[in-house]
């Protein structure tokens, strides 16, 4: 942990990290989001993927109170207190991970932006359709799309910003570079 984050009990990151957090339904386009502003911004902007520890890392099913929740949080504080930059990217429920986010939010040192991708179901099966893993596609059915659905699930007190399916790909992220800042910062070769 860094000195700073120690002196200051409850505080994680400096004023110069950037924590964005891009939440939505199923096949939203979030990874994608996530993999372009690491793309655009370069090395130092740690993407700490809710499907990676989730379903890699744990093998854990996404339930209340499970143990990804956690080690989400602590991934990204940990990445933070070391001067990266962080993207926490996953469907994160709100009624699940919103605490956790809320309070991630709230003690982070720097510029925080929350965003939601709001896409229509119709939308999310044919964007689903598209992925490129032929196993996957096998397993995750149009059935289980209808199932984690859920109509804009946002966080409380309104600190997600909603961005709907017309924004391209290309438009999400230059929004989402612009709004956090890290299109004026310049990326550290680690």
């Amino acid at each position: 942990m860094s000195e700073a984050a120690a002196i200051v009990p409850g505080v994680v990151g400096t004023e110069d990290t950037r924590l964005i957090v891009i939440r939505g339904n199923s096949a939203s386009g979030k990874s994608s989001v996530a993999a372009g502003l690491r793309e655009k911004f370069g090395r130092n902007l740690a993407v700490v993927g809710q499907d990676n520890l989730r379903r890699i890392v744990l093998r854990e099913r996404d339930r209340p109170g499970a143990v990804n929740i956690g080690l989400i949080d602590l991934t990204a504080r940990y990445a933070l207190d070391n001067g990266f930059h962080v993207v926490v990217e996953g469907i994160l429920y709100a009624d699940r991970y919103g605490t956790m986010l809320q309070d991630l939010v709230r003690a982070h040192r720097g510029v925080s932006r929350c965003y939601y991708l709001h896409v229509p179901y119709t939308e999310t099966l044919l964007r689903h359709a598209t992925k490129p893993d032929a196993e996957y596609l096998k397993h995750v059915t149009a059935d289980h799309l209808r199932d984690w659905y859920q109509e804009k699930d946002l966080l409380p007190d309104a600190i997600e910003t909603v961005i709907n399916a017309a924004s391209t790909l290309d438009e999400t992220i230059q929004q989402i570079l612009h709004e956090s800042g890290l299109d004026r910062v310049l990326p550290i070769d680690r």
